[in-house]
């Protein structure tokens, strides 16, 4: 493991940071894309069908938004080649988050509001468009619009963060019976994630450009500021070392941010204590999930530095520490899991350039790990 300080780290990092854009700051170049008018709903995307009412979606089937599209493609994670696309849907320009709820309701978080695909007959329901003011809609790492989203346990509200470029997010409240949104709430900058307690009590949104994550009480809707920064906050937007996704513990509820390979940031959102423990892939690191038992799942995207860093993986890090680092072939961005939790499902759209069309298949047990082409950038992924 390589075990830098917070000032050799932002030393190190310094010349990369002032020549590369990346996922550092909150100023791209995709920003003033023209706007683009909602499609209309249930259509199907690109040049193929999308299934409509007479497909069947395989049991296990996934679903992966097209950051570089309009879409969400059905995957067929045993197919081959063209078997494994099963079709994709227009949901709304540059689908980020997605959250599935039991009655096969996929929930899309897009630039242009939040749509609502029935998983069964592979149709787009409704657009709903946010209350909050992100400007013209765009395409491209930094666009305005949806980023993370989650579901309440009883499937009643929908909760996505809104990117607003230049400022601060929010996380609106979407009524998923009445299909509108009906509270907004202030968040940090570039809200990439959203999580739910298993209770449903408390939501949290992961503010990858103010370094902290906002916590929500659902029953007063008061919002706490909690600062996860084990490296400091030196950079302001400039700064790599940011957060980008959280898991919830699933024995405590405790909150997990994996940085740089080198550390985990455990944080008790009750009292906003924040503990470091380390890590090994020594990597820059973006998604993560958590398994049934506590097993925490973290993507790798590769190096910031690469004299320094290593090339993207999949870390594997048991409830008691214990890490395996299985190499990638290139960027990665999200990782999901089957519900038998012997495969992850490792989306390789990125939020940067490097990205790729497909998704990496990873045989857990083994560490054997099968690409597969699919999508325009797919970057989150749900499990039908």
């Amino acid at each position: 493991m390589n075990r830098r300080s917070p000032g050799s780290r932002l030393a190190a990092l310094a010349a990369v940071a002032a020549a590369l854009a990346g996922c550092a700051s909150d100023a791209g170049e995709d920003r003033t894309a023209p706007t683009v008018s909602a499609p209309a709903s249930g259509t199907s995307g690109r040049t193929h069908d999308s299934g409509g009412a007479s497909a069947r979606t395989p049991e296990g089937a996934l679903l992966v938004t097209d950051f570089g599209a309009d879409t969400v493609t059905f995957v067929d994670p045993a197919g081959r080649g063209d078997a494994a696309d099963l079709g994709s849907v227009r949901v709304g320009t540059a689908p980020y988050g997605i959250a599935l709820g039991e009655d096969g309701t996929a929930w899309v978080a897009t630039a242009e509001g939040v749509a609502a695909v029935d998983t069964r007959t592979r149709e787009r329901t409704a657009l709903i468009p946010y209350r909050t003011d992100t400007g013209p809609v765009a395409t491209g790492e930094y666009r305005g619009g949806g980023m993370g989203i989650a579901l309440s346990p009883d499937g009643s509200r929908v909760y996505v963060g809104v990117n607003v470029p230049g400022g601060k997010g929010t996380l609106e409240v979407v009524d998923t019976e009445r299909r509108e949104v009906t509270r907004v709430l202030p968040a940090g900058r570039r809200p990439f994630d959203v999580d739910v307690s298993r209770d449903g009590r408390h939501v949290y949104a992961t503010n990858h450009d103010s370094f902290d994550v906002s916590v929500v009480d659902t029953g007063d809707w008061t919002t706490r500021r909690i600062e996860v920064a084990p490296y400091g906050t030196e950079g302001g937007l400039g700064s790599w070392l940011k957060p980008h996704y959280t898991a919830v513990r699933p024995s405590d509820g405790a909150l997990l941010l994996p940085f740089e390979g080198e550390r985990l940031a455990v944080v008790d959102p009750g009292t906003g204590r924040v503990r470091i423990e380390e890590m090994t892939a020594d990597t820059h690191q973006h998604g993560v999930t958590a398994g049934a038992d506590g097993t925490l799942y973290v993507v790798g995207t590769g190096p910031i530095d690469p004299s320094e860093d290593d090339g993207p993986s999949l870390t594997v890090r048991t409830p008691d520490g214990d890490e395996r680092v299985i190499p990638l072939d290139g960027p990665h961005e999200t990782v999901a899991l089957s519900a038998d939790g012997r495969t992850a499902y490792v989306s390789g759209g990125f939020t940067r350039d490097g990205y790729w069309d497909g998704l990496s298949v990873v045989d857990v047990g083994t560490g054997r790990v099968t690409r597969l082409p699919v999508g325009e950038r797919p970057l989150a992924v749900a499990v039908l």
